[in-house]
């Protein structure tokens, strides 16, 4: 029988994530060995409560609330606690203690991360991270290592997955976005306070780490523009699949050239947006996350899969925890993080893109020359014009009746088109500017 040195791995969180890394690491503990080259010991599970319920059956003897005795006789600290603190305390100990961190934790890494690598780089340890922005879909290695020799251009996901599940029920079943959140957070997708997902802080998290290894820049999470979905409408997702779009929440990371000054920057936004029903990320359906990455020598890349749960999540970092005890067992330097292009990074006045604006108009001659007019004196160029449903709308007293106008432009600069919309809410023909979608994927 081979003999294996041991590799001491502690666990800070033992919840669903955490439970689901434990369960496995215990029951796959020869194969894990086999594969390393070394045995992984589970040293301990660090936890704020002994008596909480579990996910899975563990060994309550690996339970403790001690977890900076469990870090520093650490080689490997495991971090699925989440929130910023104690959680960066306990990784930037862990680091300084000369053990290699494996997290899921993309709010600390958006937050901190520049600190944390840093810190990793100082002290030669490595920090790993696949789990942090689309659950068990592989995307953060290929980013950092298998295109690391080629210029990524564009990278376009769905990396939350409760706005999805709700965006696809609206879609595919006529769901109201109050009736779709509500089964979503029957369903577990969505938490009883779902702020961080409809609102998109959890997506923008996320386009702030992948747009930050896509660019070799830092990319602060204030710079990471953020649109929710809150005010997305059955009308809106309705007039859209008539047109042949759907409606998703995506994450578009991008260079660009600077309109002002003519250099390149880059862009990280996180908004709904219209994307063709034939492009690949309209057939992600349910809870599924999928990153689509355009290089310029690799073409178009897609990475599809279950962007969370427990088991899902914890394949990732297991993923992570066998490339870290393969360090430790061959040894080398770790792969520190790549900001050494420190491009700009753009307001989302810069982005140049299509748009469909949805207004509802006082149905009278000349309302559509009137509109047409304020697209061209701010340089929009019109492409198409459909008119929808017929209404009314209280007016002195009287019902007016007004009809829905969708238009949608050709490529034009946010910033124009920005101004386009305020002019057309002051518009006497104008009842309402209904919505404003960006068209991606084009």
């Amino acid at each position: 029988m081979i003999e294996y040195r041991n590799v001491r791995v502690a666990l800070l969180g033992g919840g669903t994530v955490g439970a689901q890394v434990a369960r496995l690491l215990l029951e796959h503990q020869e194969e894990f060995a086999s594969r390393v080259g070394a045995s992984l010991e589970l040293t301990g599970i660090a936890v704020r409560n002994l008596d909480s319920p579990r996910s899975a059956d563990l060994p309550k003897e690996l339970f403790t609330t001690d977890a900076e005795s469990l870090i520093l006789g650490a080689d490997i600290v495991i971090e699925v606690m989440g929130g910023l603190e104690p959680a960066r305390s306990y990784i930037l100990q862990a680091i300084n203690s000369g053990a290699d961190v494996v997290t899921a934790n993309k709010a600390l890494l958006a937050t901190h991360g520049t600190e944390l690598f840093e810190a990793a780089e100082r002290v030669g340890a490595q920090l790993y991270f696949e789990a942090a922005v689309a659950g068990a879909i592989p995307i953060i290695r290929p980013l950092r290592e298998s295109l690391a020799g080629d210029r990524v251009k564009r990278i376009m996901g769905i990396v939350n997955g409760t706005t999805n599940y709700i965006l696809d029920k609206m879609d595919v079943e006529g769901s109201t976005f109050d009736d779709a959140l509500a089964v979503a957070t029957e369903l577990g997708y969505a938490e009883a306070d779902p702020t961080a997902d409809v609102d998109a802080f959890d997506a923008a998290q996320k386009a702030s780490i992948l747009a930050s290894l896509a660019f070799h820049t830092t990319i602060p999470l204030e710079s990471v523009h953020r649109e929710g979905i809150r005010e997305i409408s059955g009308k809106t997702v309705e007039l859209a699949k008539k047109a042949g779009y759907v409606v998703k929440l995506l994450a578009v990371c991008e260079r660009l050239t600077d309109p002002a000054t003519g250099e390149e920057g880059v862009s990280a936004r996180v908004y709904p947006a219209l994307i063709s029903r034939e492009h690949p990320l309209a057939a992600v359906h349910k809870a599924n996350n999928a990153v689509f990455v355009e290089a310029e020598a690799a073409g178009s890349l897609m990475f599809y899969g279950a962007g969370a749960g427990g088991p899902e999540t914890a394949s990732a970092i297991l993923g992570d925890l066998v490339s870290a005890a393969r360090r430790h067992v061959i040894g080398g330097p770790g792969l520190g993080a790549s900001t050494h292009a420190n491009l700009p990074v753009l307001p989302i006045s810069a982005i140049t893109t299509r748009y469909h604006v949805t207004l509802s108009v006082f149905d009278r001659p000349g309302v559509l020359a009137s509109v047409a007019e304020e697209f061209a004196k701010h340089g929009v160029s019109v492409e198409l014009v459909e008119q929808g449903t017929f209404g009314s709308e209280a007016v002195s007293g009287e019902a007016a009746p007004t009809a829905t106008l969708v238009i949608g432009t050709h490529a034009a600069l946010e910033s124009d088109l920005a101004a386009t919309v305020s002019a057309l809410a002051q518009l006497d023909a104008v009842s309402s500017v209904v919505s404003v979608l960006r068209v991606e994927g084009a």
